[in-house]
C-alpha cells in the first residue's frame, strides 16, 4: 500500500481506497425510527442469548454491533432487514438524527458484546450474562422509549470537554439533551 501513496500511476490503490473509505463511512444522519426497529431486534437476541447462553446467538449479536459501528447498516444483515424491507413496508417516516451519537453508542454495544464473548469463552458465564443484560436495558430503552444510552452519554462527555463540539456540530442543537430548545435535527419522509 505505500506505493498507493508515491506513485499515482496505480488506479487500482485509488479504487481500493475508495472502496474501503465508502464501505468504512457511518451514515450521519441516521434514521431514529429505522435504529429503534433495530435495537427491538437487539432485544431479542439479547433474550435469546440470556435463555439459552449460545454461542452462536452471542456471535450474532456480536457481529451485529462490530459491522454497525465499523460500517453502519452495510454489513449489518438485521439493519438492511431493518432499513431495505421494515421500514418501507410498515411506512415507518424517518426521524433524522446525527450520526456520532449513534455510532458512539453502537461502540458502547461493540465493547460489551466483545466482552462478553472473552467473559463467555473464559468460563465467567455470569459476567457474559450480565453484560449482555446491559445491552439488553439499552436497547430497551431506544426501542421502546426512543431514549438511546450511547447518544445521552456522548452529550455528557461533549458538556465536559472530552468529545469536541467538531466531532459533531449538529449534537449543540439536540432538545434531547437539554441545549437549544428551539432548533433540531428532525425531519418526516415517507
Amino acid at each position: 500500500m505505500p506505493d498507493c501513496e508515491v506513485r499515482n500511476s496505480l488506479p487500482g490503490c485509488v479504487v481500493v481506497r475508495r472502496m474501503l473509505r465508502n464501505l468504512l463511512r457511518y451514515p450521519d444522519p441516521v434514521n431514529e425510527n429505522a435504529a429503534r426497529v433495530v435495537a427491538a431486534g437487539v432485544v431479542v437476541l439479547v433474550a435469546g442469548y440470556v435463555l439459552t447462553g449460545s454461542w452462536v446467538v452471542l456471535g450474532i449479536l456480536t457481529y451485529g454491533f462490530v459491522a454497525r459501528v465499523l460500517t453502519g447498516p452495510t454489513l449489518s444483515p438485521w439493519s438492511q432487514v431493518v432499513n431495505r424491507l421494515l421500514v418501507p413496508w410498515f411506512s415507518i417516516p424517518a426521524k433524522l438524527v446525527p450520526g456520532p451519537p449513534k455510532r458512539f453508542a453502537q461502540g458502547i454495544g461493540a465493547l460489551l458484546s466483545v466482552g462478553a464473548v472473552v467473559a463467555h469463552a473464559s468460563g465467567f458465564d455470569l459476567l457474559a450474562v450480565g453484560l449482555v443484560v446491559l445491552i439488553g436495558i439499552a436497547a430497551t430503552l431506544e426501542s421502546v422509549f426512543g431514549f438511546c444510552v450511547g447518544c445521552w452519554i456522548f452529550a455528557r462527555l461533549m458538556d465536559v470537554g472530552l468529545v469536541p463540539a467538531s466531532v459533531c456540530e449538529a449534537c449543540n442543537n439536540l432538545p434531547l439533551w437539554g441545549r437549544n430548545e428551539s432548533v433540531g435535527t428532525e425531519s418526516s419522509s415517507g
